[in-house]
């Protein structure tokens, strides 16, 4: 092969990895995640064990994209922003987090865990979106059932709600406002179920 032809082989195939960088790079959102709480009040000791149910979701919130929800009702989703994993799935392990972090359980895991577990902890989220109007709110909305394990019977249930103010529409200006509102629902979670065990 003679080097003209050499080169404009190399070229080529520089042009080509050149080509699907920019279609891997350009198109994909920033990821975003949520942080458990850390800091909790002092419990009353540890007892029960607790599987957190991955939480239910309709489809338009069981999804990695972050919805926006205008005052007509319509859903849209960011462009510019994505949860680190779908929606459920990040709220179980971000609760999780939070149950080991106020450490009154004996033990937390995941229906799997090899855990047997006392109860369950059972939940649907009803609302997780930015709501556009006036202002720019996030809004948290998640119902949690406390199921006995032994006999499959309800031992309580609970409506928690949590709101709280984003300077924008950006994805990082709503992240920071979803990431408060989700700390303030997962702290009154983990206090209340932990009473009710």
């Amino acid at each position: 092969m003679s080097q003209r032809g050499f080169m404009g082989r190399i070229g080529a195939v520089a042009a080509v990895a050149f080509a699907l960088a920019g279609c891997v790079s350009s198109g994909a959102p920033q990821a975003y995640d949520l942080t458990a709480p850390q800091s909790f009040a002092r419990g009353g000791g540890q007892r029960g064990q607790l599987l957190v149910v991955e939480p239910k979701a309709i489809a338009s919130l069981d999804t990695e994209r972050i919805a926006v929800r205008n005052p007509a009702g319509a859903f849209s989703y960011l462009t510019d922003g994505a949860w680190a994993d779908r929606l459920p799935k990040l709220l179980q392990a971000r609760m999780i987090q939070a149950f080991e972090n106020a450490n009154r359980l004996r033990s937390v895991g995941r229906p799997g865990d090899r855990l047997t577990g006392d109860y369950q902890l059972i939940s649907d989220i009803r609302s997780f979106e930015v709501v556009t109007g006036g202002s720019t709110e996030v809004v948290i909305d998640m119902a949690v059932r406390i199921v006995n394990e032994r006999t499959g019977r309800i031992l309580a249930g609970q409506v928690f709600r949590a709101r709280a103010n984003a300077s924008g529409t950006t994805a990082p200006a709503v992240s920071a406002a979803f990431n408060e509102a989700a700390q303030q629902a997962l702290r009154d979670i983990v206090v209340w179920t932990a009473g009710q065990i």
